[in-house]
C-alpha cells in the first residue's frame, strides 16, 4: 500500500440521508470530539490535517483514486455529498467542531422499538379472519390481492437510506437474545470474506466503548460445539452415547461445552450470517407477540451465555 490512510472509519462522518446532513457527529466515536485521536489507533489524527488534505482525501474516496483498507466503506459514504459539503466538513473539523449536537446523541442513545404500534387493537380486529363469516381473497395471506393477479404482486418496498455508522439509533430486540438488527448503512462493509471484517474494528469488546458501539456478547467468545466421536458405531458427544439405548436420546439433551476462548469464535466470524440491516418499510401484519421479560439492558444487551443450558438437566 503506497499510500498510508489518512481518514480510516471517517465514513462515520456523513450520514446517507439529508437528516444528518454534512454533520460529523458520527465520526466522533473514532476519532474523539475533537479529532484529536487515531481512528483504531492507526489512523493519522484529523485535526492535524490541512482542510485542503481533508477535502482533498473525501473527493478522492468519492472518485475512486484514493484511499487503501477503508477505500471500499469511504465510497459508500460520500458519493451523495456536493463540494460543498466536504468543504462544509472540512471547516467544521478545522473549526474546531466535532461533538455531537443535543438532538443527536439523544437520537443515539435512544433504543427503538421496532414493534411499537403493531399490537394496535383496531388493527387487529380488522385483519382477524377468524370471527368473518365470509373472507374475500384479497386479505388472504400477504398477497392482499386476487389468486389470479400476479401483475400487481412485490415485496413492500425496501428503503435502505440508513444514516452512517455512527450516526443511527440503536432498535430494541424482538424477543430476549434475538441477534440485534443493524441501524446504520453496511454499504462498503458488505459482503464479509475471511480476509476482510470490517465490522470487527467497531465492535470488538476491547474497541466498542471507546466508539460507542454494541460490543460483541461474550457468547461468541465460546466454542459451544460438543466434543463427538464414533465409537463402536455409535455416535458419542462429550462422552455420552446418543440414541434410544444410550446415554441420551436427544442431542438437545447436552449440556454444552462452552471452551472459553481468547479470541472470536470462527463459526460467529460471518456477522451478516444473523444480523441484518433494519430496514424502513411497513409491516404487512399486526403483532401480537409479546416478547416475555424484554426489560431493561435486556433490550440491547445480551445473556446468552449465562442462560444457554436453561431447561437441560
Amino acid at each position: 500500500m503506497k499510500r498510508t490512510i489518512k481518514l480510516l472509519a471517517m465514513g462515520s462522518l456523513i450520514a446517507a440521508s439529508s437528516l444528518y446532513a454534512v454533520s460529523t457527529a458520527g465520526c466522533t466515536g473514532c476519532h474523539g470530539k475533537q479529532f484529536e485521536k487515531k481512528a483504531m489507533g492507526v489512523s493519522k489524527v484529523v485535526k492535524d490535517m490541512s482542510k485542503a488534505d481533508i477535502v482533498a482525501s473525501l473527493k478522492g474516496y468519492k472518485a475512486g483514486t484514493y484511499g487503501g483498507a477503508m477505500k471500499g466503506i469511504m465510497a459508500g459514504q460520500v458519493k451523495s455529498l456536493s463540494d460543498a459539503d466536504m468543504a462544509a466538513i472540512a471547516d467544521t473539523i478545522k473549526g474546531g467542531g466535532g461533538a455531537q449536537a443535543p438532538a443527536e446523541a439523544a437520537a443515539s442513545a435512544k433504543v427503538i422499538d421496532i414493534n411499537e404500534g403493531l399490537d394496535d387493537p383496531n388493527r387487529i380486529a380488522k385483519e382477524d379472519l377468524g370471527n368473518k363469516k365470509e373472507v374475500d381473497e384479497t386479505v388472504l395471506g400477504l398477497r392482499k390481492a386476487t389468486l389470479d393477479d400476479e401483475e400487481k404482486i412485490a415485496p413492500p418496498e425496501l428503503k435502505v437510506d440508513r444514516p452512517a455508522p455512527g450516526a443511527a439509533p440503536r432498535f430494541a430486540r424482538a424477543y430476549v437474545n434475538a441477534p440485534p438488527l443493524i441501524p446504520h448503512s453496511v454499504e462498503g462493509l458488505l459482503p464479509i470474506t475471511k480476509n476482510n471484517n470490517q465490522c470487527l474494528g467497531c465492535h470488538m469488546p476491547d474497541k466498542a466503548k471507546a466508539v460507542g458501539a454494541t460490543p460483541i456478547p461474550p457468547s461468541h467468545f465460546i466454542d459451544y460445539r460438543p466434543e463427538t466421536t464414533l465409537k463402536n458405531g455409535e455416535l458419542v458427544k462429550e462422552g455420552k452415547v446418543v440414541g434410544l439405548k444410550g446415554d441420551i436420546g436427544n442431542v438437545s439433551d447436552i449440556k454444552l461445552a462452552k471452551k472459553k476462548l481468547n479470541h472470536l469464535y470462527q463459526g460467529r466470524f460471518n456477522c451478516s450470517q444473523c444480523h441484518v440491516p433494519q430496514a424502513n418499510i411497513e409491516p404487512v401484519v399486526a403483532n401480537t407477540f409479546k416478547p416475555d421479560g424484554l426489560v431493561g439492558d435486556l433490550k440491547a444487551k445480551s445473556n446468552l451465555a449465562d442462560v444457554i443450558d436453561e431447561g437441560v438437566e
